[in-house]
C-alpha cells in the first residue's frame, strides 16, 4: 500500500466529513417525524453552514491552490484535490437542499397556509400591495449600478441578494448587451408580506424587483433580471504577534473581508449564458465554484419564517430550561457555593445561576475582584453589563475579549471599547493565539479569609445560546482548582511562564500531553489484563496524534465509545485498527456543543470537561482547558449523561468504516430513546422531586419566643 493510500486509509478528510456533519443536518430538514417549521430551521442551519464552510474552509484551500501548494492533509490529499472533491460533494448537497425545499417542504407548508408566491402567481389585490411594497419601501432605497467593465463593477456585500439586470446593447457598441445591478446591499428584508385571505402569504425581495425592474429603467427593454448572490474568502488573518495595535489591525482585517476574492457565485438555473458569463468574467469565478439552483437564493434567509405567530402546531413544544434543584433562588450563590459544587447541564438546565453569579459579584462589597474570559456574547449581554458595573463600583475586573473569535470580531471590539471606558482591564487574547477557554474567577472577602469562586464551562458566556446549545458548566469554590484558575489568568494577562497547575490542563502547553497520558493509561491498564474503558463527547476529532493513541488503544482492545457531532478523521470499526472503537453522532434540536471525557482509569474514574474539540487548532493554536470533576455527585451525573447519549435510537447515528452514517433504531421490542429528551426529562423531573420534597418536610408551629430545645 503507498503512502497516500495509507494515510486514506488511517483517516478520513476533515472538510469532507464536515460535509457529512451538514448532511446530517439535512436529514433533520428531511425527517417527516419532525414538525415542518423546525424542518425549515434545519434547512436554513444547512444553507448557513454553507455560507461559512465556503467563506473560511474553500477560501483557504483556493488560496493554497493558487499559491501552487502540494503538501498533502492527512488523509493524503493536496488543495486542489480536496477543492475537486468538494465542489463534487456541495453541488450534490445543492441540489438535495433544494428538492427537500421546492419538492417536500413547501407543499407542505402550502398546505398548512404559509404560501411563497411568485411574481407570476400574484392576484390583484397582491399586485396591488406589491406595488406599494416597491413604490414605497424598495424603490427609493436601492440604486441600479450600470457595468461597462470589471473595473467599474459594483463593492458587492458578501452573501447578499442582488439583481442583475440585462439591457439590449447600444448602435456601434461591440457588445449586443449592456449590463446593470442593483445590489441590496443591506437592506434587511428578505421576505415581503403579502395579502392573504387566510394563513400567511409572502414573497421575495428579488421577486419584486425583477417585477418592476422597469421603473429603475425608464424606457428601456428588460432582456433578463436574474437574482445572485456571492461569497467572499473570510480566510484571511493577521499576524497578531507582530501587530502593534491589535485592535486597529482587527478592524482593517473587517475591511479587507470586504473586498476579498468571490469563492462561490450562487444564480438560479434559468440565467442565460451571456449573463452568466458576464458575472463569472466580472467576479473571475470558475466554472465549478457556480452552483445553478432551481429555487430561491440564501435558504438561510428562510429562518425567519420559522418564528411566524399563530403556526404553534408546526414547531416543537417548548423546553423551558429548568432551574436547578440545588440552587435555591433565595440564597446566595456564594452561600450555595460554599456548601457544594454545582453542574448545570444546559440548556436543559438553566443558565441563569450562571449570570446570577457574575451579577451577585458585581454588586457584592465583599467581593474585591473578577476575573473572565468573553469569546462570543449575547447583544445585550448581562455578564458583560455586570463587568463593567464591577469595575464601575471600585472592583479589580480582568476582561479576556478575544478580538480573533470569526465573525463576531465586531462585535467583541465593540464590547473591548465599552468595558475599557468603565474602567475595566481588557486583555485581547494571546499574541499568535486564540483564547477560547471558558473561565470566571472571582476573588471575594470572608471571615475566615480570601476566598475564590470559579465557573469552567464548555460554552460561552451567552445566555442567549445556553438556551440553544447543549453545554455544561461547573461552579466551585474548590482551593485547588480556584489556585490553578488564578494561575491560569496570570499567565494569559501577564508575561509570566505558565506555571505547573494543580488540576488542570490548558493548551497549547499540557492539554494534548495530558490527553495522551490517560489514553495511554487506559492502553497498559487492558494490555496488564485489566478493565480499560474511554468515553468522549467532542464536537470534532481531528488530531492525528489523538487518533493514532486510539488506535493503539483499541488494537490493545480497549473499549472506545465517541460521540463526534462534527467532523471525525478516524476510522472505525476496522479489523487490526479500530475494531473496539464506535463512533455516533447526535442532531438534535438542540446543537450538541458540550466536551466530556471518561477514563476507567483503574476503577478510580476520571471525567473531565473542556473548551477543547481534538483538533490540531484546539490544541496547537488555541488557549484551552481541561477540567477535572471530582465531586461524586457531578462526576456521576456525567457520566450518567454520556451513557444516555449512547442509548439514543431516535437522532444518533453511527459512523461506518466507510465514512457513510447510518441512523440507529431501537431494538425489537425497545423503546426507542432520544438523548435530549431524556436530559430534560430528567432536569423536569429533579426539580418536581425537589418541590416534592420541600413539601413533605413537617416543620411546627412553636410560640413566640419558644426555645428551641424544649420539650
Amino acid at each position: 500500500m503507498n503512502k497516500k493510500k495509507s494515510k486514506q486509509f488511517r483517516y478520513f478528510n476533515r472538510e469532507l466529513s464536515w460535509l457529512e456533519f451538514n448532511q446530517r443536518v439535512l436529514d433533520e430538514a428531511n425527517d417527516r417525524d419532525t414538525p415542518l417549521l423546525e424542518r425549515l430551521k434545519f434547512l436554513a442551519i444547512t444553507g448557513s453552514n454553507l455560507d461559512e464552510f465556503f467563506m473560511v474552509r474553500v477560501g483557504g484551500l483556493q488560496i493554497l491552490r493558487n499559491r501552487g501548494a502540494t503538501k498533502r492533509d492527512p488523509s493524503g490529499m493536496d488543495p486542489a484535490e480536496q477543492l475537486a472533491a468538494i465542489s463534487q460533494r456541495t453541488h450534490q448537497m445543492a441540489s438535495d437542499q433544494y428538492v427537500c425545499l421546492l419538492q417536500d417542504l413547501e407543499p407542505h407548508l402550502a398546505r398548512e397556509g404559509i404560501h411563497r408566491v411568485r411574481s407570476h402567481e400574484m392576484t390583484e389585490r397582491q399586485v396591488v400591495l406589491a406595488e406599494q411594497i416597491f413604490e414605497n419601501e424598495i424603490y427609493p432605497i436601492l440604486t441600479p449600478i450600470a457595468v461597462t467593465s470589471a473595473e467599474d463593477f459594483p463593492l458587492l456585500v458578501n452573501q447578499r441578494m442582488n439583481v442583475c439586470v440585462r439591457l439590449p446593447g447600444v448602435e456601434d457598441s461591440p457588445s449586443p448587451w449592456r449590463f446593470a445591478v442593483v445590489p441590496f446591499g443591506y437592506y434587511g428584508r428578505r421576505f415581503m408580506t403579502l395579502h392573504s385571505d387566510s394563513g400567511y402569504s409572502y414573497t421575495s425581495l428579488e421577486d419584486l424587483v425583477e417585477r418592476f425592474a422597469d421603473r429603475f429603467f425608464p424606457g428601456e427593454r428588460i432582456v433578463e433580471c436574474t437574482p445572485f448572490r456571492i461569497t467572499r474568502n473570510a480566510d484571511i488573518a493577521i499576524r497578531d504577534d507582530t501587530a502593534a495595535d491589535l485592535l486597529a489591525d482587527m478592524q482593517e482585517l473587517l475591511d479587507a473581508r470586504k473586498t476579498s476574492d468571490c469563492v462561490r457565485l450562487e444564480i438560479p438555473d434559468r440565467v442565460s449564458a451571456d449573463t452568466l458569463s458576464f458575472l463569472q468574467r466580472t467576479l473571475e469565478v470558475r466554472d465549478e465554484d457556480v452552483f445553478k439552483v432551481p429555487g430561491p437564493l440564501a435558504l438561510a434567509n428562510f429562518m425567519q419564517l420559522t418564528d411566524l405567530p399563530g403556526f404553534d402546531h408546526l414547531r416543537n413544544k417548548p423546553w423551558p430550561p429548568q432551574p436547578p434543584p440545588d440552587v435555591d433562588p433565595a440564597a446566595s450563590m456564594f452561600d450555595v457555593l460554599s456548601r457544594q459544587d454545582i453542574l448545570l447541564c444546559h440548556p436543559f438546565d438553566s443558565f441563569d445561576p450562571v449570570v446570577r453569579l457574575i451579577e451577585e459579584a458585581a454588586d457584592d462589597p465583599d467581593v474585591l475582584a473578577i476575573k473572565q474570559t468573553l469569546y462570543r456574547t449575547s447583544r445585550q449581554s448581562p455578564i458583560v453589563a455586570a463587568l463593567a458595573r464591577a469595575a464601575q463600583r471600585g472592583k479589580y475586573v480582568t476582561a479576556i475579549v478575544e478580538l480573533k473569535a470569526r465573525f463576531d470580531e465586531a462585535r467583541n471590539i465593540e464590547w473591548a471599547k465599552q468595558l475599557e471606558q468603565a474602567d475595566v482591564q481588557v486583555i485581547y487574547g494571546v499574541k499568535g493565539l486564540k483564547t477560547h477557554a471558558k473561565c470566571c474567577v472571582i476573588v471575594r472577602r470572608e471571615p475566615h479569609g480570601i476566598q475564590r469562586y470559579v465557573h469552567f464551562g464548555t460554552g460561552n458566556y451567552n445566555e442567549l445560546t445556553a438556551r440553544l446549545y447543549s453545554d455544561i458548566s461547573l461552579m466551585t469554590c474548590n482551593e485547588e482548582l480556584g489556585a490553578d484558575a488564578t494561575s491560569f489568568f496570570n499567565a494569559v494577562t501577564g508575561y509570566s511562564q505558565p506555571q505547573k497547575f494543580r488540576k488542570i490542563a490548558a493548551a497549547p502547553l499540557g492539554l494534548r500531553d495530558q490527553l495522551l497520558e490517560l489514553i495511554d493509561g487506559e492502553t497498559k491498564r487492558k494490555q496488564q489484563g485489566e478493565k480499560a474503558q474511554i468515553i468522549a463527547k467532542v464536537n470534532s476529532l481531528v488530531d492525528p496524534a489523538l487518533i493514532d493513541a486510539l488506535y493503539a488503544a483499541s488494537r490493545a482492545g480497549v473499549q472506545i465509545r465517541l460521540n463526534v457531532r462534527g467532523i471525525c478523521c478516524l476510522r472505525p470499526g476496522v479489523p487490526g485498527m479500530s475494531e473496539n472503537i464506535s463512533v455516533i453522532s447526535i442532531v438534535g434540536r438542540f446543537l450538541e456543543h458540550a466536551r466530556v471525557f471518561y477514563f476507567h482509569h483503574g476503577g478510580d474514574e476520571r471525567v473531565y470537561i473542556s473548551s477543547a474539540d481534538w483538533m490540531p487548532r484546539n490544541l496547537d493554536r488555541r488557549v484551552e482547558l481541561l477540567v477535572p470533576v471530582e465531586d461524586t455527585a457531578a462526576r456521576r451525573r456525567l457520566i450518567n449523561i454520556l451513557e444516555i447519549y449512547f442509548r439514543d435510537t431516535v437522532k444518533a447515528r453511527r459512523l461506518r468504516s466507510d465514512g457513510t452514517y447510518e441512523r440507529l433504531a431501537p431494538e425489537s421490542r425497545q423503546k426507542s430513546v432520544s438523548s435530549q429528551e431524556t436530559l430534560y426529562r430528567q432536569a423536569r423531573q429533579a426539580i418536581q422531586n425537589a418541590t416534592h420534597s420541600q413539601a413533605t418536610v413537617f416543620e411546627p408551629h412553636r410560640a413566640p419566643g419558644a426555645n428551641a430545645d424544649s420539650s
